[in-house]
C-alpha cells in the first residue's frame, strides 16, 4: 500500500468516525448501530497505519495477495452487517404487524361501544316478542 493511499484511507476513516460521533450527539443514530461502523473505520486505520498486519493475516488466511484478503474481509464484514440489518427489519415488520392488529381490535371495540344504543333496543324487541307470545296464548 502506498503512502498516499494509506494517508487517504486514514483521513477518510477518521472523518467518517467524526461524522458518526456527530450523528450520535444529535440523536440521529443509535449507539448500537454506530459501534459497527466505528469498528470498521478503526480496522481500516489499523490496516493503513500498520501495513504488515494485513500482510500477516493474508498469509494466515491463505490468500495470494494482501488486496484479496482486504476485499475478502470487507465483503465478510458487510455480509455480517447485512444479516444484522435483515434481523432488525424482520423484527420491525413483526412489531408493525402486531401494532396494526392491536389498532384494528381497538377500533373494532370502540365501534362496538358506539352502537351500544342499538343494544339497548334489543331487550325491548325481545320484550315485544314475549308480549306477542302472551297475546297468542290468550
Amino acid at each position: 500500500m502506498t503512502i498516499t493511499l494509506r494517508l487517504v484511507v486514514t483521513v477518510i476513516s477518521i472523518l467518517t468516525t467524526a461524522m458518526i460521533l456527530r450523528k450520535i450527539r444529535k440523536s440521529q443514530m443509535q449507539i448500537e448501530d454506530s459501534v459497527y461502523w466505528i469498528g470498521f473505520c478503526l480496522l481500516l486505520v489499523v490496516f493503513a497505519l500498520f501495513p504488515k498486519v494485513p500482510d500477516v493475516l493474508s498469509g494466515l488466511a491463505g490468500t495470494y495477495t494482501t488486496a484479496n484478503f482486504i476485499y475478502l474481509t470487507v465483503i465478510f464484514l458487510l455480509i455480517v452487517k447485512l444479516f444484522q440489518m435483515t434481523l432488525s427489519v424482520s423484527k420491525l415488520e413483526a412489531q408493525i404487524r402486531r401494532l396494526t392488529q392491536e389498532m384494528a381490535l381497538a377500533r373494532h371495540a370502540r365501534s362496538g361501544e358506539d352502537t351500544s344504543g342499538g343494544a339497548d333496543e334489543q331487550p325491548e324487541q325481545s320484550g315485544d316478542t314475549a308480549s306477542e307470545r302472551n297475546a297468542e296464548e290468550k
